[in-house]
């Protein structure tokens, strides 16, 4: 059986709560895509983690965690990350990484940041982790794969291969200085040896735990309205954000993959640039952004305040279409508790025409909010446990969204920590 956790939305939207939730009851849980770009906040006995490439069933010693073929790996991170973990009490996780999964080399996070500098004004907000340069080396087929760490020939021919261009780029575009090949021979040298305990044939393993019948969980990374075919390109990320591409990401056949929860907020919130509809600012966003969450809504990997909104219906029910979405887990209701009323985008109006279905981003960015207002509940409802003790404001609240999206909300989240949920 396999299950996957994706985003809805345009990332953010609690899916480490749920991950950590869910991965109780697995045996695998995947990183298939994306890479140390975004992060998933969990909260558990051992405190309050970012996890940035590091599945979310590292806290579980049963687990065996994958970093899969689709992941950017970026390794000093992960060593990071880990190290982290085991400062703070938490046993060494269960960990492989894919032989097959391509690594971010030092050049792709330079590449990020100067390119960023030249575009200036018309930047698509990029956390400068290197992803964009990363996923472009990969489809030119000048990327660097975990299983060529072990044969220095091969990674000499490829240097000697890729620095001209990179080195030409750096030289007459960027003017920075140029790249040495001593030099990262050295780096990726030093990571062969900080990763060969966990490198692995993980497309052999998991098809062993599939003939085994193991619970298997695929962790996507950011949301729907991120991914590079669907999602509001060009401001969105350069891997599939969608649970279809699970199965290439991580090397599972199509139909493994069986229940689809996509991850929904009972807001929105956005990292970056681009089209966002239901877009609220000044005092309104800094009063929602303050009450997000266990911290406020401010991204797990740069720290940047969100970009805050009332819950759009529109981009939402597109976000569950393209997701496959069986199950929907609604997030953070408990931060719209102070709230008289609560405003919900129904509609876009475009050009004179109230539209609901999600629109390209020529379109999109021309698009206005059609507003509902829904009664409040004022009053605090986190630990409430059972849906039917919600006051009654509420209960409707998740309803009406549930309604607008068309898919069943199963899971009802009511605070960051791992108990506080509801299920349906």
């Amino acid at each position: 059986m396999v299950k996957a956790i994706v985003g809805a939305n345009w990332g953010d939207e609690g899916k480490g709560k749920l991950t950590d939730m869910f991965a109780h009851s697995s045996d695998v849980v995947i990183r298939f895509q994306g890479g140390a770009n975004a992060g998933h906040t969990i909260i558990n006995p051992y405190g309050k983690f970012a996890l940035h490439q590091l599945p979310s069933g590292v806290f579980y010693p049963h687990i065996t965690n994958i970093i899969a073929n689709g992941v950017a790996l970026n390794i000093p991170a992960l060593l990071k990350e880990i190290d982290a973990l085991l400062a703070a009490g938490v046993p060494r996780p269960r960990l492989l990484i894919s032989d097959r999964t391509q690594i971010v080399m030092p050049y792709h996070i330079l590449f990020d940041q100067v390119e960023d500098a030249r575009l200036s004004d018309r930047q698509y907000g990029s956390t400068k982790s290197g992803i964009a340069p990363f996923y472009a080396d990969k489809f030119a087929k000048i990327g660097f794969q975990v299983s060529e760490l072990d044969d220095d020939d091969v990674l000499i021919a490829k240097l000697e291969h890729v620095l001209p261009l990179k080195n030409t780029l750096l030289r007459h575009l960027y003017h920075q200085p140029e790249l040495k090949a001593d030099d990262l021979l050295a780096q990726l040298r030093a990571w062969r040896e900080a990763i060969c305990p966990y490198v692995a044939d993980t497309f052999a393993f998991l098809h062993e735990a599939q003939k085994q019948n193991q619970a298997i969980l695929l962790e996507g990374q950011l949301g729907a309205l991120k991914d590079p075919d669907f999602g509001i390109y060009p401001f969105v990320t350069s891997s599939s954000t969608l649970a279809g591409y699970g199965s290439v990401g991580a090397g599972l056949a199509p139909g493994s993959i069986t229940e689809i929860v996509a991850v929904v907020k009972a807001y929105s919130s956005a990292v970056g640039a681009g089209a966002f509809v239901s877009e609220i600012f000044s005092d309104q966003a800094d009063e929602l952004r303050r009450r997000g969450g266990d911290a406020g809504e401010y991204g797990a990997t740069t720290g940047r305040p969100r970009r805050m909104g009332w819950f759009d219906a529109v981009a939402t029910r597109y976000g569950c279409r393209v997701q496959s979405a069986t199950a929907v887990a609604l997030t953070a209701i408990d931060v719209l508790s102070y709230l008289d009323e609560i405003p919900v985008c129904v509609g876009y109006e475009i050009d004179g025409q109230v539209v609901r279905d999600f629109p390209v981003t020529t379109r999109l960015n021309r698009a206005r909010p059609v507003l509902d207002r829904l009664p409040g509940w004022k009053t605090d409802i986190r630990g409430i446990r059972d849906f039917s003790q919600l006051p009654q404001q509420a209960q409707a609240y998740v309803r009406f969204v549930e309604k607008e999206i068309g898919v069943p909300v199963t899971y009802v989240s009511n605070g960051p920590r791992r108990e506080e949920i509801i299920l349906r």
